[in-house]
């Protein structure tokens, strides 16, 4: 996969990209990530990126041309241009699976008070990580491309471990232990004991639909649930209340 990334401030990308797995995954050649300075498609001496909006208001608005030169510099006819933007969608486990797909993503970060809407005929998605406002797209950025790379066929080195985590069924993520078997009188669970590998499995399944309705009970609306996660749900219900 390659990811262009067309920011004002490159260097904030050097540090998050240069530890940890996204560095493992580049030096693996499994993703390719290039920063690319909008500033630099600014024809005039000082390279002015943004202006004051027509019909007044506070703020600055990124350039149309400038930008848009930014944009026709890294896309080709498979890129998917991404906007950071609050007025996006959010960003959820299920379209960084779809995103990890693509060949090549370019993420434009906008900054100020955005970009002018004359720019939107270049975007494919606009895309935001929360309803909060950022300074600039930039941490956004940084995020759908931790979020994805990760996903990528021998990032992590065993896939087992991405299919397992947090929303990558719909569920949050069962609790995990480590050594030592017993830590302030709390012992780990007896059945991750056992070594028997379908009541582990079951109990992890069970452990995640309870994780979901303590902590996000609304990822249970509108969902169907298959016969097992029917039965395992039931048992929860039955342990809290002595009744389905």
């Amino acid at each position: 996969m390659k990811i262009d990334i067309l920011t004002l401030f490159p260097g904030m990308f050097v540090s998050p990209f240069a530890d940890s797995i996204i560095k493992r995954a580049r030096e693996k050649g499994l993703v390719e990530i290039n920063t690319i300075n909008i500033r630099d498609y600014a024809l005039d001496r000082h390279q002015q990126v943004d202006d004051y909006p027509y019909g007044g208001g506070q703020g600055m608005v990124m350039k149309p041309d400038v930008v848009c030169r930014a944009i026709d510099s890294v896309t080709r006819p498979e890129s998917r241009v991404l906007y950071m933007s609050p007025q996006g969608k959010t960003l959820n486990q299920v379209r960084v699976q779809q995103l990890a797909q693509q060949a090549h993503l370019v993420i434009l970060c906008g900054h100020y008070e955005g970009i002018d809407a004359r720019i939107g005929g270049r975007i494919d998605e606009e895309v935001s990580i929360g309803d909060y406002i950022l300074t600039g797209g930039e941490l956004g950025a940084m995020v759908v491309v931790d979020a994805v790379v990760r996903l990528l066929p021998g990032v992590l080195g065993d896939e087992q471990s991405a299919a397992e985590e947090s929303f990558a069924e719909g569920w949050l993520e069962y609790p995990h232990y480590t050594r030592p078997a017993v830590f302030e009188e709390q012992p780990v669970p007896e059945v991750l004991l056992s070594g028997h590998h379908e009541n582990i499995r079951r109990w992890r399944k069970k452990q995640s639909i309870l994780m979901t309705l303590l902590k996000r009970p609304d990822m249970l609306l509108n969902r169907e649930f298959d016969g097992e996660e029917r039965c395992l749900l039931e048992e929860i219900l039955f342990d809290w209340g002595g009744k389905t």
